[in-house]
C-alpha cells in the first residue's frame, strides 16, 4: 500500500504502516521537495501525545538536521496550532507535528505544515507522495543541504499564548469571573488552556488533564459521547461553561451549563454573530466548508457579510485567512480560525473565543442561540457515516456522477452542488451532502433541515438513497 496524504497529512496505523522507517522515508520526501525550492533552512517538529509520538518525532528532527536543515524539535507534546505560529514566527520552511489528531489511539500521523502555517496544499502534498514513490524505487535521493547538527529544543508555548492576547479580549473572560470544566481529552492542550484561562481570572475544573496513549480507550474527540465525566463536572459543580479540546488541540466542544451538548455548527454561527457584534472595524466576509450549516449564511445575511463556500479540508479555509477575505472560517468538523490569526484551526482560541462570549454576555449559549433561532429561523444538522461493499459502492459512483432526479424521498430538488461531493439542496432549504471517503470504503451522509425530528427522516431519506 502506498503512502498517500488525506486533508489533514498521512495517518496510518502505529506498527502497521506507521513506522519508523517510513517516517524516514516521508522526512526525506518532504525534504527533497522542499529542497527543490531552494536549500536548507529551518524547520519545526513537534507531537502530540500519542504512542511513540516523541520517538518518532526525534527521529524526524535528526533526519532533518542530518539533511542540513536547522532543525527545531519542540520540548512537550505541543498543539498543532502552536507548531503553526512557531512556523510563522521562526520564519520556518516548514513544519510537522506527528498527531493522529481525533482519530483512535491506534493510529498515528505526520501533519505537515507549509511556510505560511497552514496545512499543505493537494498540489504539495501530491508531490511528496510522487517523490516517496521515487526514493522507494531509487530513481530519486535527497540532496544534503548544510552541514549535519543536531536539533534544537523549542518551547513555543509562551510566545503561541502571548500572541493569543492580541486577538482575544481577556479583560472581557477577567470580568466574567466564570467558574469552567475543561477536558483536553488527554491531549496537548493541557497546560495552555487551562493554564491562560487561569491567568484572566477564570476558576477552572479539569479532567483527564494527563498524559494516556490509550485516550482512555477511545478516540480524543469532543464529541458529545466522549464529554460525559465534565458534564457530570459542570452540573455538581454549576459551572458557566464545559470546553474540550481533541488530541492536537485544533478542535473544540463545548457543553452548556445546564450539561448539554452544543453542536460544533451552532457555536460556528453563535461565534460569527458575536465577533460582527464586538469587532466592528473588522472588514471581511466569513467561510464555511460545502459540509458545513446554512446557518452560518443567514447570520452572516444579518450582518451584510459575505460568504465564501470551500471543499471540505481547512486548508481551503486557512487560504481566505492568508488574503484577509474573511473575518472567521469554519467546518462542521469543529474547526475555526479568524481574521489576523493562523491559517490553521485553532482549538484553543476558539475556546477562548467562546468564553470571551459567555462573559461578555452574561447568557448561556442556549439562550444566544434561541435568539439566533428568532432572527433567522431554526436549522439542525448532523452527519453520519455509512459503510459499503464494493457493489454499493460502485452504484453510488454512478448515480452521483448521472444527472440529478427531480425528487428525493419526496423532496423535490432545487439544486445540485458539487464543490465537493455531491449535495442535493431542496425547495424546502434542507439539503443532503454525500462525500466518498478517499481512504476507506465508507460515504459520509450529512444532512440538515429545521426540526430535529424531520433530521432523522432526511438522514434515513439519505441512508436509502445510498444502499437502495
Amino acid at each position: 500500500m502506498g503512502i498517500t496524504f488525506g486533508t489533514s497529512g498521512w495517518r496510518a496505523i502505529i506498527a502497521d504502516e506507521f513506522t519508523m522507517a517510513n517516517v524516514r522515508l516521508v522526512t526525506r520526501a518532504i525534504a527533497s521537495v522542499l529542497n527543490e525550492e531552494g536549500p536548507g533552512g529551518s524547520f519545526i517538529t513537534g507531537y502530540d501525545t500519542r504512542f511513540l509520538s516523541e520517538r518518532f518525532a526525534a527521529e524526524c528532527a535528526a533526519q532533518l538536521a542530518e539533511l542540513g536543515f536547522e532543525s527545531y524539535l519542540t520540548n512537550r507534546d505541543t498543539p498543532t496550532p502552536t507548531i503553526s505560529y512557531a512556523i510563522r514566527t521562526k520564519k520556518a520552511r516548514g513544519g510537522i507535528n506527528f498527531t493522529a489528531s481525533h482519530n483512535p489511539p491506534q493510529y498515528n500521523g505526520m501533519k505537515f505544515s507549509t511556510s505560511d502555517g497552514a496545512p499543505a496544499l493537494p498540489e504539495v502534498t501530491a508531490r511528496i507522495e510522487q517523490r516517496i514513490g521515487e526514493l522507494m524505487s531509487g530513481s530519486a535521493s535527497v540532496e544534503v543541504s548544510g552541514p549535519a547538527t543536531d536539533p534544537i529544543e523549542l518551547d513555543p508555548r509562551e510566545d503561541y499564548l502571548g500572541d493569543l492576547a492580541s486577538k482575544i479580549d481577556f479583560s472581557k473572560i477577567a470580568s466574567g469571573k466564570l467558574k469552567l470544566a475543561y477536558d483536553p481529552l488527554w491531549g496537548t492542550g493541557r497546560g495552555y488552556l487551562d493554564e491562560v484561562l487561569r491567568r484572566n481570572g477564570c476558576e477552572v475544573s479539569t479532567v483527564h488533564d494527563f498524559r494516556d496513549v490509550l485516550f482512555g480507550g477511545h478516540s480524543p474527540e469532543p464529541s458529545e459521547k466522549n464529554l460525559s465525566e465534565m458534564k457530570a463536572l459542570v452540573i455538581d459543580k454549576k459551572l458557566a461553561l464545559g470546553i474540550s479540546t481533541d488530541g492536537d488541540a485544533d478542535r473544540f466542544g463545548f457543553l452548556d451549563s445546564d450539561g448539554s451538548f452544543m453542536s460544533a455548527n451552532h457555536i460556528l454561527a453563535l461565534v460569527i454573530d458575536y465577533l460582527c457584534e464586538s469587532r466592528p472595524g473588522w472588514t471581511g466576509g466569513v467561510a464555511r466548508s460545502v459540509a458545513t450549516t446554512h446557518l452560518v449564511d443567514k447570520v452572516a445575511a444579518i450582518h451584510g457579510r459575505q460568504v465564501y463556500e470551500t471543499p471540505v479540508g481547512f486548508k481551503f479555509i486557512g487560504e481566505l485567512i492568508n488574503e484577509d477575505k474573511i473575518i472567521l472560517g469554519g467546518e462542521e468538523s469543529a474547526g475555526l480560525s479568524i481574521k489576523g490569526h493562523l491559517p490553521e484551526k485553532d482549538g484553543i482560541l476558539a475556546c477562548l473565543l467562546v468564553v470571551e462570549m459567555v462573559a461578555a454576555r452574561g447568557c448561556s449559549l442556549r439562550e444566544m442561540l434561541d435568539e439566533i433561532f428568532r432572527k433567522v429561523g431554526t436549522l439542525y444538522s448532523e452527519r453520519v457515516g455509512i459503510k459499503l461493499t464494493q457493489d454499493v459502492k460502485e452504484r453510488l459512483q454512478q448515480r452521483l456522477a448521472a444527472d440529478p432526479p427531480d425528487s428525493i424521498g419526496g423532496r423535490k430538488l432545487a439544486a445540485v452542488n458539487r464543490v465537493d461531493g455531491v449535495k442535493y439542496i431542496f425547495d424546502d432549504g434542507s439539503w443532503l451532502l454525500l462525500r466518498m471517503s478517499g481512504t476507506e470504503p465508507v460515504v459520509r451522509c450529512y444532512a440538515e433541515t429545521n426540526t430535529k425530528k424531520d433530521l432523522e427522516v432526511l438522514l434515513e431519506t439519505g441512508s436509502k438513497f445510498v444502499l437502495n
